[in-house]
């Protein structure tokens, strides 16, 4: 995806969880986030994009360290003010990525072709992915993400989250996922070890012991543990995936692959 076309979801997206927010009370709990209410979850997302847009629009090459965060984040609001908070903070977001040059140099925790791609693209699925938390805590389905957007957001996960040494994910076995999406040119294949895991992109159907098919909004839900509880509970009656193989492959996921 191009930098515009991330900029662009983040914008729809964060616009969307506003909605969901606007309509919900803000102690209405987070299905899809053990022990978060609403507002918690608008704290956490209001938090991150204040950070972010800090990074980028001061072109810092380190992280931000507490005091810099104090600083970047401002005092917590009341209730009251909470949603008005964090319609301020995703607009000034979306502001200063817009803006950007696009040499821009700053610090980058994953891969990226540049610094204001990778903060583009992350900023896009960190608000996706909470926006369908807002959507969980207001007990309505929202519209589901561009197919894009979804093939994108698994890429990063796996190539991007996954294969970090700081990753949970982990087997004193070799074990294999293989991920292929009905709606798009996206096939992953996981290998999970001791080490860190592996992952190649192929349309060669080899064998793995878990496949999961099905539309890449789908997928990047189920991947990103959000079609299910902490304790295992479908949060949708109705699930287009399609699981074949060894089922506990998808508890080690839900356990152990939390970003």
């Amino acid at each position: 995806m191009e930098i515009s076309a991330h900029i662009d979801a983040l914008r729809r997206e964060g616009d969307l969880l506003a909605g969901a927010a606007a309509r919900t009370d803000l102690a209405a709990p987070v299905p899809t986030c053990p022990d978060w209410r609403l507002g918690d979850l608008l704290r956490h997302i209001g938090r991150v994009h204040r950070w972010a847009a800090a990074i980028s629009s001061q072109g810092l090459r380190t992280p931000l360290d507490e005091a810099g965060e104090r600083e970047a984040i401002g005092p917590m609001p009341s209730d009251a003010a909470l949603l008005d908070w964090y319609r301020e903070g995703h607009a000034a977001l979306v502001d200063v990525l817009s803006t950007a040059p696009a040499d821009l140099e700053c610090w980058t925790f994953l891969p990226a072709p540049s610094p204001l791609a990778f903060w583009a693209r992350r900023q896009a699925h960190e608000t996706a992915v909470h926006r369908f938390d807002a959507d969980a805590a207001a007990g309505a389905p929202g519209p589901a993400v561009d197919t894009a957007l979804a093939l994108d957001g698994i890429d990063e996960l796996l190539r991007g989250f996954m294969v970090r040494s700081r990753s949970k994910l982990r087997s004193d076995r070799l074990r294999t996922v293989r991920v292929r999406t009905t709606d798009g040119p996206g096939s992953w294949r996981l290998t999970i070890t001791d080490g860190p895991v592996a992952v190649t992109t192929e349309e060669r159907a080899e064998p793995a012991d878990l496949t999961l098919t099905g539309p890449a909004r789908e997928l990047y839900l189920l991947l990103w543990n959000r079609l299910t509880t902490a304790q295992g509970e479908q949060i949708e009656r109705t699930r287009q995936v399609e699981v074949t193989g060894d089922r506990d492959l998808l508890d080690l996921w839900r356990d152990t692959a939390a970003v």
